[in-house]
């Protein structure tokens, strides 16, 4: 053995030892028991989703053969029908990508029975969107309520909120709900029906909200974005009350934006960043009622070149939103928010760092041949790699599991639509993801908390006291992060950026945390 050999078997060995104390112990116990949390909550999850499976089978062995449109077939009768209440449906749009026109005529070609009207909101006329939703909307004709609204550009507010203020003032005057959608959330044919039917069951639910199902599209970064929302997915696979809320999805009764209850309207638009952080404090500050159907979850097709740069930009518009507050309460929860999900993150991803050090001390061993007596602490130190292999095996196959159940809801609540499949995951690439993005949280949240400023399809938000204070506007990026969809009318190359060379911008930038990279 050489002498450089020797010092790194003695270094790796240290290493292993030190690995080995109270406390390393107690880190990697603390890693097994998150993974273990994580596939509980899975669980828990795949238990509802999976209820609702055996409820739309049971309706079909019964003879309704239109249960992915309602449980009860007698409301399928014109009587019924004629009754329901009509919504509206405001989309905030910017930008056209891959999968937009796709996502848009699953929402116009809804088999809602009542009025039904689609306001589509773009900024300006420039904006690809426009044209793209133009174009749509005179395939269809007359045979969907439809128009587009220009919103303008935002002032007090994020571009998305205005857009949608601005869609429910344009909105029926009869309309008793108003659905908030974004473009890459993909409905099936009864998911408005379904919503609407929760809202008319419960006059007391505040917002109704879904969750989106990621299917990657091959690339790590999109893995780390499926990775990122898997965790989420828990809290919106209730079947009923919950605290979550995601914006792509939410259906509100349209009086309380009339008559501004709860603050709804004057929250959002006087220095409002998140749409669904800020309408769920005001539903926390208020005690309202949010729920979550456990039909509402809509596939999410993610871009088919989704590099890992635009993942990370993705992340830190993520993380920026636990910058955004309303109310003091609402900021020690983000607060708590921040300092747990940056805890838990790294809590899971350096038990696996020790692991690494255990496995290389045994091989080393192995290889070496020394002797058992001389090396006892590794063999502690295996076996607290075992335990942690079998704690992120359950992990994993938790995971599988519901992603499973939901790609068999979804294919069951949109017959019509091609199959989706569990056939194009890549489990090695999610575990690949879990480490890179859990590690990649922290990183991203406290670049955020110095930052308080972000880029949002080439517009930059000041925050101050947790509300915009600065809007700046630039002629770039043509694409947005994670849907790459383009942004202006005149055609643009996408960067060439790599990741690392993103991540060393960012940190440039937290040094330097005012300055405007337009």
């Amino acid at each position: 053995m050489t002498g450089k050999e020797a010092m790194d078997s003695a270094f790796l060995f240290s290493m292993s030892k030190a690995f080995c104390s109270p406390l390393a112990v107690f880190i990697q116990i603390q890693g097994c028991a998150i993974c273990l949390l994580l596939a509980l909550g899975w669980a828990c999850a795949a238990y509802v989703r999976n209820r609702e499976i055996k409820r739309i089978k049971d309706s079909m062995r019964a003879g309704n053969s239109f249960s992915f449109l309602c449980h009860d077939i007698t409301e399928l009768e014109h009587s019924y029908q004629t009754n329901l209440p009509r919504v509206t449906v405001v989309m905030p749009l910017k930008g056209f990508g891959e999968h937009n026109l796709h996502n848009w005529r699953s929402q116009v070609t809804s088999l809602y029975g009542g009025p039904l009207e689609f306001l589509f909101v773009v900024d300006s006329t420039e904006d690809p969107a426009y044209y793209a939703v133009s174009s749509l909307i005179s395939d269809f004709k007359d045979s969907i309520d439809a128009r587009i609204v220009v919103a303008g550009l935002s002032t007090t507010c994020s571009q998305k909120i205005h857009n949608q203020l601005i869609g429910v003032e344009q909105m029926h005057k009869e309309s008793k709900y108003v659905l908030f959608l974004d473009d890459d959330a993909r409905l099936h044919p009864g998911s408005i029906g379904a919503l609407t039917a929760e809202m008319e069951k419960n006059p007391e639910i505040f917002i109704q909200t879904g969750y989106p199902l990621d299917l990657p599209s091959g690339s790590l970064g999109s893995y780390c974005i499926y990775e990122y929302h898997m965790p989420c997915s828990m809290g919106f696979a209730t079947g009923g009350k919950t605290f979550f809320l995601w914006g792509g999805c939410m259906m509100m009764h349209a009086d309380d934006f009339r008559y501004d209850r709860c603050g709804v309207v004057s929250g959002l638009r006087d220095g409002g960043y998140s749409d669904d952080m800020t309408l769920a404090a005001l539903a926390g500050a208020h005690k309202r009622l949010i729920t979550s159907p456990p039909v509402a979850v809509f596939p999410h097709p993610l871009s088919s070149d989704l590099s890992f740069s635009r993942y990370w930009n993705y992340l830190r518009k993520q993380t920026f939103v636990l910058e955004s507050y309303t109310s003091k309460v609402n900021w020690i929860m983000n607060r708590a928010l921040f300092s747990s999900h940056c805890y838990l993150s790294w809590g899971f991803v350096v038990p696996y760092l020790m692991a690494m050090t255990h496995v290389a001390a045994a091989l080393q061993i192995y290889i070496q041949g020394y002797a058992r007596e001389e090396t006892t602490f590794v063999s502690n130190g295996l076996l607290l790699v075992t335990c942690l292999a079998a704690c992120t095996f359950i992990e994993l196959f938790s995971m599988w599991n519901l992603t499973r159940i939901e790609v068999q809801l979804c294919n069951m609540l949109s017959p019509e639509a091609p199959r989706l499949s569990l056939a194009t995951y890549n489990w090695v690439l999610v575990f690949i993801a879990m480490l890179v993005d859990n590690f990649l949280y922290p990183i991203s949240a406290f670049r955020s908390h110095f930052s308080q400023s972000i880029n949002w399809s080439g517009i930059r938000y000041h925050l101050k006291d947790g509300k915009i204070s600065k809007i700046e506007r630039s002629t770039g990026p043509k694409y947005t992060d994670l849907a790459w969809k383009k942004l202006y009318g005149k055609k643009g190359a996408p960067p060439k950026t790599s990741f690392l060379g993103a991540l060393l911008r960012s940190l440039e930038q937290w040094r330097q945390p005012k300055k405007f990279d337009g």
